[in-house]
C-alpha cells in the first residue's frame, strides 16, 4: 500500500525530508501538489512516486534511481539534473525539460516548450508531440526523441546528442545537421520507443546529429558562433 501524503496539509520541505529518510516507505502518492515547486527532489533510492495533479518548478530534479510519474502538467526544468531512474509527465512540460541531465528516461507524453534537453549530458528525453525552440541546445550526450514536431533552431551548438524526429523541424541550429538513418539508430529508437511505452514505427523518424564544425574555434566559421 502507498504511503499518501497530501500537500494540502503538509509543506514539501516535509514530504521530501520524508523521501529522503533511510528505511522509510517504497512507495508513495501525492495528493494536491497545486502547482509546488520542488516536490519529489532529490530521491536516492528505488522508488515510486506519484503524483495526483499539476507541479510547478523543477519536480524529480536530481533524480536518482526513483521513478516519479506526475498526472498532470510540470512547470519549468522537470528532472533537472536527473541521475538516473525515471520520470514521467503524463501531461505537457515547460521550458527546460531535463536540462543537464546526466542519465534516466525522462518521458513527457504531452508537448514540451522550449529548450527541452538543453545541455543534456547522458540524459534519454522521449516526448509523445512536439518540442519548442532551441530543444537539444549544447546537447552533449544523450538521446532526444520527438514524435511530433519541433521548434526553431533545434540541436543549437549541439555536441554528441543524437535527437530524432517523426514530424517536421521547423529549423536547425547552428552546426547540427541530418544524418543518415543507420540499422543501429532504428534498433537504439525501438529500445527508446519501448521503454517510454511507445508504439510509433521507427521507420517513421529522421535523425540529426552534429556536424562537428564547431568543436574548435576557426576564423571561417566567425559567423555561426
Amino acid at each position: 500500500m502507498a504511503t499518501l501524503i497530501d500537500l494540502a496539509n503538509s509543506p514539501v520541505r516535509e514530504l521530501n525530508q520524508a523521501l529522503h529518510a533511510p528505511g522509510g516507505a517504497d512507495v508513495w502518492r501525492i495528493l494536491n501538489p497545486r502547482g509546488a515547486h520542488a516536490v519529489a527532489c532529490g530521491i536516492r533510492e528505488d522508488l515510486a512516486v506519484d503524483i495526483e495533479g499539476h507541479v510547478g518548478y523543477y519536480c524529480a530534479g536530481m533524480n536518482q534511481r526513483a521513478t516519479v510519474t506526475v498526472h498532470g502538467n510540470a512547470g519549468t526544468g522537470v528532472a533537472e539534473n536527473m541521475m538516473s531512474g525515471t520520470v514521467r509527465v503524463r501531461g505537457n512540460a515547460s521550458q527546460s525539460a531535463g536540462a543537464t541531465g546526466h542519465g534516466g528516461l525522462l518521458v513527457i507524453d504531452g508537448d514540451a516548450s522550449a529548450r527541452c534537453g538543453i545541455s543534456m549530458k547522458g540524459v534519454d528525453i522521449v516526448v509523445g508531440g512536439d518540442v519548442g525552440h532551441m530543444s537539444a541546445f549544447m546537447g552533449q550526450a544523450g538521446r532526444l526523441v520527438v514524435c511530433g514536431d519541433a521548434g526553431d533552431a533545434l540541436g543549437d551548438s549541439l555536441y554528441e546528442a543524437r535527437i530524432y524526429v517523426r514530424g517536421t523541424v521547423k529549423s536547425l541550429g547552428a552546426d547540427c545537421v541530418e544524418k543518415e538513418m543507420r540499422g543501429e539508430h532504428l534498433a537504439e529508437l525501438a529500445e527508446l520507443l519501448k521503454a517510454a511505452e511507445r508504439d510509433e514505427d521507427p521507420a517513421d523518424f529522421r535523425r540529426y546529429g552534429s556536424a562537428r564544425t564547431l568543436y574548435h574555434f576557426k576564423v571561417d566559421n566567425l559567423t555561426a558562433y
